[in-house]
Parts: C-alpha cells; structure tokens; sequence
C-alpha cells in the first residue's frame, strides 16, 4: 500500500515544524513539499526534522498552487487570508485539504462551506483525540444539567497566541449550547471588565489567559450552588495537534468532497 503524500504550508511555523516532525515519523505517509511566505530567508533551502536535524530531500519553496499539485493531502495551519486563497487552488487541483487555522469568521467559513461542494476538507479548531472527546463531554453535560448550572470557559495559552477567546473555546462553547438546544451567539460573554450587570441565567462565560510557552489548557466549569462539575484537558506538547491532523490526512485522502471535523474522523456522533 502506497504512502499518502503530504504538503504543509506554513511547515517553519510553530505547528508546521510540529506537523513535519509528525509527517516525517509517521509509516504511513509522507513528506513531498513545504511552502513558506515569500520573504523567508529559509526558502530553497531543504527542509529538515525539526527534532533531529536530520535534512530531507525536500526543498521549501513559496509556490502554494504547486504543493496542491505534487500532494495527496495538504495540511494548513496558516492565517485566515492565507488559509481561504489556498482552497482556491486545493480546488482547483481537487487536492484534500486539513484545516486547523484558528480565527476564521463566519465569511471565511461560509468560503470553505462552497469550496467543499468540489473538494474534501476536515475544518477543525483543534485536532487533539482528547479535546474532540472534551467537545463531546460538554455537549453530553450541558444537555443533562440545566440552567441551574452556569457555564463557565477558561482557556490558557502561550504569550504570542493573537486570537481569543483560542478557537478551540468557542468550539467548546458550541458544544454546550447545543447541548441545551441554544445559539452559542445569543448567549455568550466573551468578557466582563469593570463594574457590569449580574450575571445573566443561561449564558455561556469566556476567560482567556496567556503566559509562557503554554501548549493549550481547557477548562470548563458547570457551577451550581454548593456544587461544580470540571471537564479538563491539558496539551503538553504541539505534537498531539500534529498526530491527530495526520490522522485526518489519511482519513480524508480518498474523499472526493464534502466539509468534515473531527468528530467525522474519529466517528463521534455529531447529534
């Protein structure tokens, strides 16, 4: 059985030099391609495991379209502008994208809903097997304790981290407003600053913290009177965001189209 082929875009940033340590130590696929921006002193040079030091055979280049082409699956964990040219050319090459840039907006993914109509994409805020199975314990909770348990988030990460509340919150988020049948944007608080009202019966309440070189906590609080329900996950390391979005390249590499997540790859009921 023949080796997936992947490409990475972004493969010197934080999550690409993860993504690659991952792709080259995985049997199951491997590494034909990297892009990084224009500007980076580092293209044409090869590009080498992030760990070991090791250099492969593999030359980073700039050219995106051209990764879509040479790949059986592309990861990208870019930024949104980068993130929505690319499935322009996944597209158009019928290339299988895996997806984990954070802070797209509704546009950016109404971009991805149309471009999965040609092309198979996995869209996901985190990758992690174990924040997928947070995401499903929440949705469980929140449906089986009502509003007389208020919903607290709150999220820690690295000091460079830009979006917040992290993307991998809100989809938390989500989850527990689907589990009480509700919109997450009617009835979140993302922050509360200063003297403010009470808090209101039923909404969902965001923190967000950064400091140091924090992978990504989660927690999410279930608060009663005279009782509280934690659900907790800790990432120690970038890696398992990298092993789990291999895990979506060879699930998604002999789809033909469709806009997929987590819980389709690790076969989670979305209901």
């Amino acid at each position: 059985m023949s080796r997936v082929k992947i490409g990475i875009l972004g493969c010197l940033g934080r999550m690409g030099k993860a993504l690659t340590a991952a792709t080259l130590d995985h049997p199951s696929v491997v590494l034909v391609g990297g892009t990084e921006r224009a500007d980076n002193p580092k293209i044409g040079s090869k590009i080498l495991h992030p760990s070991t030091g090791v250099e492969t055979d593999v030359t980073i280049t700039e050219d995106a379209e051209q990764l879509m082409k040479i790949s059986d699956v592309v990861l990208d964990f870019t930024c949104p502008t980068a993130t929505i040219l690319h499935t322009t050319y996944a597209e158009k090459h019928k290339t299988p994208m895996v997806i984990g840039t954070t802070g797209l907006d509704a546009d950016d993914e109404a971009n991805l809903k149309n471009a999965s109509c040609e092309n198979a994409l996995v869209y996901a805020s985190n990758y992690s097997t174990g924040v997928n199975l947070l995401f499903y314990l929440t949705r469980k909770a929140a449906s089986v304790l009502d509003e007389e348990f208020d919903i607290e988030i709150v999220e820690l990460h690295h000091r460079d981290k830009v979006d917040a509340p992290s993307g991998t919150a809100l989809s938390i988020g989500k989850e527990a407003a689907r589990g009480r049948g509700k919109d997450l944007d009617t009835i979140i608080d993302k922050a509360r600053d200063g003297i403010s009202e009470v808090r209101h019966r039923g909404n969902i309440g965001f923190a967000s913290l950064r400091g140091g070189n924090v992978a990504g906590e989660h927690t999410v609080t279930f608060n009663a009177d005279d009782e509280r329900v934690e659900l907790i996950h800790k990432a120690g390391d970038r890696a398992i965001f990298a092993r789990g979005a291999i895990k979506a390249a060879l699930w998604v590499s002999d789809k033909d189209t469709g806009l997929y997540d987590m819980f389709d790859v690790l076969g989670l009921n979305h209901e």
